[in-house]
């Protein structure tokens, strides 16, 4: 099992996740088959959301912000990455992450 962060900004929250499938824990926490990511930390954590979730989004999409990247739309989920693209434990903890993150 790997530990990753869920952050969920239909319910303004950052909960801890483990994934028992890699990728495909991913593709099915977002809700979508197509995903990207963003480096999030020199840890080697990176965030993972729906690809198309800026052409998905609507007025009611309720979206979160991480750092200075653009605002998400969706959920999103942060987990470490490998340099071979594996998937490790996160080096963040929730309340780190809540200091970073910004719901709209």
């Amino acid at each position: 099992m790997t530990k990753a962060l869920l952050i969920d900004p239909n319910t303004q929250s950052i909960s801890q996740v483990e994934l028992d499938q890699g990728l495909e824990s991913i593709k099915a926490l977002i809700g979508q088959s197509s995903i990207d990511s963003d480096e999030v930390g020199q840890d080697g954590d990176r965030l993972f959301f729906d690809e198309a979730c800026f052409i998905r989004a609507t007025a009611e999409s309720k979206r979160f912000k991480l750092d200075t990247l653009p605002p998400v739309a969706g959920v999103g989920v942060v987990v470490g990455h490998q340099a071979d693209g594996g998937l490790k434990d996160t080096q963040l903890s929730p309340e780190m992450l809540k200091t970073r993150v910004r719901f709209s």
